[in-house]
């Protein structure tokens, strides 16, 4: 059996060992209430109950879209301006000099201590949750950034400088850029991770449509089968596009190694 399909294979294992150490825990012994954790039956239900019918205001795919749109938007504002300065911070003393001071002044406070100041910026609609995505999101792409540029190898300067690359902008496209692409893309995993923690939390307090709301709403009506459906669907919809930044990077990568995941 090849190496990838055994991971397959334990990772299938492991799920089901979960599902059916659950159901035994709830429905089969009855040793879990149903009101604590619900048994895997009564999430199933749930779920075709929800898709077809609206739930607090909409269908579980009107409100998985509205926390894709909200997490999409500021992860990949976080991408396009996080990564590039970052860059410009670990390659030019001069950048670093003028924007880390104040970096580091706001990097050590939390996304969520933000959205006060973000509802009153923005109201309470998508842009006030995007802007605290961006937040969650921005900080771990310029951390990896900077450091991947400034941990550059010099051999690889040295040998570009003696076949003549001689510039400064060509050392940085031609040298550190390439060389520094897994570590770059690992600080955006990262901030995708950040970004789908941050959109809970941001939808819990200021929200009218998404899953972090729908969860709100269902522990209201003491429906713990709902709150734990919104936790799956979030875990998966994460661990997908992890996945798939993970397969984009081998394709950008592709000199380095890496193992299936």
């Amino acid at each position: 059996m090849k190496q990838s399909s055994r991971r397959l294979f334990l990772s299938i294992l492991s799920i089901l060992v979960v599902i059916l150490g659950w159901y035994a825990l709830t429905s089969w012994a009855g040793i879990v209430p149903p009101a604590f954790l619900p048994p895997p039956q009564y999430i199933v239900t749930d779920f075709f109950r929800v898709v077809t019918s609206p739930y607090v205001g909409n269908t579980l795919v009107g409100h998985t879209l509205m926390s894709l749109q909200i997490v999409l938007g500021g992860f990949f504002s976080a991408v396009l301006i996080g990564i590039p300065l970052g860059i410009l911070m670990g390659w030019f003393k001069r950048i670093e000099a003028v924007v880390d001071p104040l970096f580091q002044l706001l990097r050590p406070i939390p996304p969520l201590a933000w959205i006060p100041i973000s509802l009153l910026w923005f109201g309470i609609g998508l842009k006030s949750k995007i802007f605290v995505i961006w937040l969650a999101a921005f900080v771990p792409c310029v951390i990896n950034s900077y450091t991947a540029i400034r941990l550059t190898d010099p051999l690889l300067v040295k040998a570009a400088l003696g076949l003549g690359v001689k510039k400064q902008r060509d050392l940085l496209w031609e040298v550190a850029i390439p060389s520094s692409l897994p570590v770059i893309l690992g600080g955006v995993r990262i901030g995708l991770g950040a970004a789908w923690m941050t959109l809970v939390a941001a939808e819990l307090l200021a929200s009218d449509a998404g899953l972090g709301y729908m969860m709100q709403m269902a522990r209201r009506a003491l429906e713990p089968s709902v709150i734990i459906l919104c936790m799956l669907i979030i875990g998966i919809l994460g661990a997908l596009m992890a996945r798939g930044l993970k397969v984009l990077e081998r394709r950008i990568c592709p000199w380095v190694k890496q193992e299936e995941h």
